[in-house]
C-alpha cells in the first residue's frame, strides 16, 4: 500500500524558509507526475506546484518563490520556500499532479508563516 508522510513545516517569520520533504513507500514517485497542495484553515485545498520529467509548473502567488524538485534515488519530492508570506499559512501535502488516480492523502505538514 502506498504511503506518503510529508515532513519538514514549521513556524517562520515572514521572508523565512522552509524546505519541505514528501516521502514515499510501496511506490516509486519517479513514475508519477507530482504535486504538492495545501489547505488553510476554512479553506479548499489548492494545487501549489508540480513537476513531471520535463517540466515545472507554479500556481500564479508561489511563482519565483517555491522550487519543486525530486531525488529519484531518495524517492523523495521536495518544496523548497522562500520569501514566506502570512498568507502561506497552510497544511501542506503531496500527492500526484492533477490528482489523477490519487494515492492516499498523507497527514500533511503545517506551515505557519507569522511574527
Amino acid at each position: 500500500q502506498v504511503q506518503l508522510v510529508e515532513s519538514g513545516g514549521g513556524l517562520v517569520q515572514p521572508g523565512g524558509s522552509l524546505r519541505l520533504s514528501c516521502a514515499a513507500s510501496g511506490t516509486l514517485l519517479s513514475s508519477y507526475s507530482m504535486g504538492w497542495y495545501r489547505q488553510a484553515p476554512g479553506k479548499q485545498r489548492e494545487w501549489v506546484a508540480r513537476i513531471s520529467s520535463d517540466y515545472t509548473e507554479y500556481r500564479d502567488s508561489v511563482k519565483g518563490r517555491f522550487t519543486i524538485s525530486r531525488d529519484n534515488a531518495k524517492n523523495t519530492v521536495s518544496l523548497q520556500m522562500n520569501s514566506l508570506k502570512p498568507e502561506d499559512t497552510a497544511v501542506y501535502y503531496c500527492n500526484t499532479a492533477f490528482l489523477s488516480s490519487p494515492f492516499p492523502w498523507g497527514q500533511g505538514t503545517q506551515v505557519t508563516v507569522s511574527s
